[in-house]
């Protein structure tokens, strides 16, 4: 496990409009990007957070898709100590991530892409967290947070 994010309370901000996406086919992959993007308009980011988040949450796709078979995305706007964000849970019952250690490493894929994935994500983001185990699947939570950081 890599982050505590479910050991730091968050609670639904705003109106608390959860959104899930499922990601079962390659056009899912799409359709999650806008659905996230407009999130982030609700949300009240500014452009370059905005884009961070959107590619954050293409790349978590794209891996439940690609290694995952497919997934759930959860988007949820939240807050602490009066600062707002939008968190992203992508969870997948796919194999597992047997390394993630070497899964956060710049180069390491285990299929075709350029093996930034992973890791690209969780520099674009706050708080990343990822639970996964051989045969198990894998969630990834991440929370982008706005405002002074």
């Amino acid at each position: 496990m890599y982050g505590d994010i479910d050991e730091v309370p968050t609670r639904p901000a705003g109106d608390g409009t959860r959104l899930t996406h499922e990601i079962r086919a390659e056009e899912d992959l799409l359709s999650a990007r806008h659905t996230v993007r407009e999130a982030t308009l609700r949300a009240g980011f500014g452009l370059v957070d905005q884009t961070r988040i959107v590619t954050a949450a293409s790349e978590l796709a794209r891996n439940a898709y690609v290694h995952g078979g497919g997934g759930i995305l959860v988007i949820e706007p939240v807050q602490r100590d009066g600062r707002h964000g939008l968190r992203l849970r992508v969870s997948d019952d796919g194999p597992g991530i047997a390394d993630l250690d070497a899964a956060f490493t710049d180069g390491y894929t285990t299929g075709a892409g350029l093996g930034h994935g992973l890791g690209g994500a969780r520099r674009l983001m706050d708080e990343f967290e990822v639970r996964s185990a051989p045969g198990q699947g894998t969630t990834v939570t991440a929370i982008r947070w706005n405002g002074p950081r």
